[in-house]
């Protein structure tokens, strides 16, 4: 109780006490005002810029829109426990609404960094760039840059090379790959490769499709399916020139 006696003449009545209390709780809601700002600086210094805020959008709103709200009701909380009268039911009040805040605020943080984290890592998805055909049709040089992040440490990016008919879907040869690898991310997860090669397609053949699939159990294969970590194509025809 000396803490409380020293603050004023007053400080050892009932009054007097229950307003150094509530002057404390006040302190401890305007300290939780600040959630939003210290969740967004948390997000800030683990790499979530407006890129990977897009990114997370894109592949998972979740988190991130459970974060901005634990954020908002944590600053709600602390508003409401600044407007209670210091009295002895208004400190219980407000200890009440400062622990339902403080609550808010350590999931908004917790949950902003599971959401920075995941952002961050990359989806796993492979993406074809810089595809490149050069030479007659006997003797085709293919090249194509083959990128991925977020692949997971035992996990794998498989290309294949294919030569198809005129509908630029169905393989000559079923089964049969002119090309096929198996891509093994860094130790950051990362896939970078370069591939080049030289193919005849057969004379049935009207076209080329390169595929680079994400090997995680249950991915479909298939370019046009609508899954989170489908398959990257690219597909176009060839001369019939040899």
């Amino acid at each position: 109780m000396s803490g409380i006696q020293e603050t004023g003449g007053d400080g050892g009545t009932p009054e007097g006490i229950q307003a150094v209390i509530g002057k404390r709780l006040d302190g401890v809601a305007k300290v939780l005002a600040g959630a939003l700002v210290t969740v967004a600086g948390v997000m800030t210094a683990l790499g979530l810029s407006s890129d990977l805020v897009f990114v997370a959008l894109n592949n998972d709103s979740g988190p991130i829109y459970v974060s901005s709200l634990c954020a908002i009701l944590a600053i709600v909380c602390s508003i409401v426990a600044l407007l209670l009268h210091p009295t002895r039911r208004g400190n219980l009040w407000e200890t009440a609404v400062l622990v339902l805040g403080v609550v808010f605020y350590m999931a908004a943080l917790s949950v902003a960094v599971v959401g920075a984290a995941e952002a961050a890592g990359g989806n796993g998805r492979p993406t074809i760039t810089d595809v490149k055909i050069d030479g007659p049709r006997s003797n085709l040089k293919v090249s194509f840059n083959v990128h991925a992040d977020g692949v997971q440490a035992w996990g794998t990016i498989e290309v294949a090379v294919t030569a198809v008919q005129a509908d630029l879907d169905t393989p000559v040869q079923e089964g049969v790959d002119a090309y096929s690898s198996e891509l093994r991310p860094n130790d950051k997860g990362v896939v970078e490769q370069r591939v080049s090669m030289v193919m005849s397609p057969p004379s049935q053949a009207a076209g080329i499709s390169i595929m680079a699939l994400n090997a995680v159990d249950g991915t479909e294969d298939e370019c046009a399916q609508r899954t989170q970590r489908g398959p990257t194509c690219t597909r176009f025809r060839i001369s019939t020139d040899t």
